[in-house]
Order: structure tokens, then C-alpha cells, then sequence
């Protein structure tokens, strides 16, 4: 192999080395769910409640034509300081109600002070403009419930974006 072609061939290969290709979505399972799976204490009287949280994978910039796509973290933490909260279930719904995934199928625990997250990645455009997270919990007795928070950012060469959410408990 001559020289011309061996230059021209590493150069094919560095090519199409640096070209994106099809990235996959992180959002779907950031997280080992299974290993924070929980039973709930049926020797103890659990109070359940349901937390309602927008959230904005996409909002709209200059007109109602153009979008501007950001990453959100959503952050589920337990901020009590000696008891553990039981999370049943965090669904994510489209702009039109449709519900996009749920993220655990069974409950999961969140122990004392401590924080989870879900990762919607900015390539994640199933939720649109209006998505929401629809969570329901589980807490002992007289603890706080847990909070919910989104944080959105984006960033585009100069230009930046970021604020937050926090869900209100609808049950």
C-alpha cells in the first residue's frame, strides 16, 4: 500500500470517527431502579400522598415556531432526617396528557436526607412543551412528604437558560 493511500485512508477513518452518530436518550433508565427497590412495612400505618411537578424538556423562543430543547434534573429528595420515604411510582406525561414512561414499577426508598434524580436529556424531545411528572408516595407517620424540584438548563454558544419547578402536592 503506497503512502498516498495509507494517508488517505486514516484520514476516511478519523472522518467518520468524528461525525455524530445516533445517540441514544439517557432518560429513559439513568438509574439502577432495581436496586433501590423497597418493600413497604405492613407492621406500620403509612401515609400516602401524590405530588403533581412541571416540568420543560422543550419552551418556546422567539416565536411559537421555534423551540429551544433543554436538560432537566429532577430531583426527588427525602428531607427528613431520621425516616426513610417510600416513592411508588414517577410517571412522565406528554404536552397532550399521554403518559411517556414510568420509571419504576415497584416502590422504591429514598433513606434519610438523601436525593435521587431523573434525567431528562436535551435529545429528549417526547415531552414537548408542557410535560409534567405525576409522583406517588408513601411516608411513616408524621414525617415531612418528600420534595420534588425540576432544574432546566440549556446552553447555545453565548447563550444560556435555566430555572426550576417544584411539584405541589395534588392528593
Amino acid at each position: 500500500m503506497s503512502r498516498a493511500t495509507s494517508l488517505l485512508v486514516l484520514s476516511l477513518l478519523l472522518v467518520t470517527a468524528c461525525e455524530p452518530g445516533e445517540q441514544s436518550v439517557s432518560s429513559v433508565d439513568p438509574n439502577d431502579w432495581a436496586a433501590r427497590r423497597a418493600t413497604l412495612p405492613a407492621d406500620s400505618v403509612l401515609t400516602p400522598g401524590a405530588t403533581y411537578l412541571s416540568s420543560y424538556s422543550q419552551i418556546y423562543t422567539e416565536t411559537e415556531h421555534r423551540l429551544f430543547d433543554l436538560t432537566g434534573t429532577i430531583s426527588i429528595r427525602n428531607i427528613n432526617l431520621r425516616d426513610t420515604v417510600y416513592i411508588r411510582r414517577a410517571a412522565y406525561y406528554d404536552t397532550q396528557g399521554q403518559l411517556v414512561r414510568d420509571y419504576f414499577t415497584e416502590p422504591i426508598y429514598l433513606a434519610p436526607m438523601e436525593t435521587v434524580s431523573i434525567i431528562i436529556d436535551m435529545r429528549d424531545r417526547t415531552g414537548g412543551t408542557g410535560d409534567n411528572f405525576y409522583f406517588e408516595w408513601s411516608t411513616p407517620g408524621e414525617v415531612h412528604e418528600p420534595l420534588f424540584e425540576g432544574v432546566y438548563i440549556s446552553t447555545y454558544g453565548q447563550q444560556g437558560i435555566s430555572f426550576s419547578t417544584r411539584g405541589v402536592r395534588v392528593e
